[in-house]
């Protein structure tokens, strides 16, 4: 029986998978790390981790899962988000956000130990006349944004607050509605 395993990759080769397999979103333009998961020898899916993309999580520990693609193979996503989230406790972050589309489980997700915190409405896009953008492939869809923080006695913000204890993890800032699940 061959398992899977995690391995290390580098940015351009997770970027290549990404852009022969996502369903929906090209590579990503930066990140913290890569990670990959193998199966015998060949790669059988890939996760990004950066700087959050909405500037009011990039609060210095939070990290963001900006890819996460497979081909398919029964559990690697969970895995690969299990080992994202061990990467970047031990690189001293205290949360890990990440985003589905409307329609998909986030079984994954689940089985890694993060949970939904907000329904978002749909985003119009980035495009505006004095500056037109490329679409990203996920404009106009509903999101789920999901959430795993360290546990209790985790260190807090200048404020006092715990890293998921803000209005922002909560979902009650801006137009975000909380997820009861």
């Amino acid at each position: 029986m061959v398992r899977l395993r995690i391995v290390p990759i580098t940015f351009r080769r997770a970027c290549e998978f990404i852009a022969a397999h996502h369903r929906h979103h090209r590579p990503p333009r930066g990140m913290k790390f890569a990670i990959g998961v193998v199966r015998g020898n060949e790669l059988a899916g890939v996760i990004t981790a950066g700087r959050p993309i909405a500037r009011h999580f990039d609060d210095g520990v939070t990290l963001e899962v900006t890819r996460s693609c497979t081909v398919g193979e029964p559990n690697a996503n969970s895995k690969l988000y299990g080992a994202a989230w061990r990467a970047a406790r031990a690189m001293g972050y205290l949360r890990l956000i990440t985003y589905t589309q409307e329609g998909e489980t986030g079984a994954s997700l689940r089985a890694a130990g993060l949970r939904p915190v907000a329904d978002l409405r749909p985003r119009t896009g980035w495009t505006t006349p004095s500056r037109l953008r490329t679409p990203r492939g996920a404009d106009g869809i509903r999101r789920t944004r999901w959430e795993i923080c360290a546990g209790q006695g985790a260190r807090v913000s200048a404020s006092g607050d715990s890293p998921c204890a803000t209005a922002v993890s909560a979902g009650t800032a801006g137009r975000d509605q909380q997820v009861q699940r």
